[in-house]
């Protein structure tokens, strides 16, 4: 997977995994991406405040359907199972901004 130039997201919303991670609902803010560049991904997690976090994305979550190209095109919207790439316990909030890379 080569990584998006200049892709960036929001998290809409971000909610605990019933497994390890989260669940993220990213919004496409600018650039382009696909479900198959996003799959596998390490993300850059950056808060309002500052704080930042490096996530691995391990797939996509089923809570609004399976996701689809058509889909993610027309909405700009993926929900994504992601975990910290240190296995530490930190969490992404709302608001914050998503970079691939």
């Amino acid at each position: 997977m080569t990584p998006q130039q200049n892709v960036r997201f929001l998290v809409l919303v971000a909610m605990d995994s019933p497994g390890e991670g989260q669940i993220l609902r990213l919004r496409l803010e600018a650039g382009e991406a696909s479900l198959k560049s996003i799959k596998g991904a390490q993300l850059n997690a950056t808060g309002p405040n500052g704080d930042s976090l490096q996530l691995n994305v391990t797939g996509f979550a089923l809570v609004g359907g399976k996701p689809s190209e058509g889909r993610f095109s027309r909405t700009g919207r993926v929900d994504v199972h992601a975990s910290p790439v240190d296995g530490s316990h930190d969490k992404v909030g709302l608001q914050w901004e998503v970079t691939q890379g």
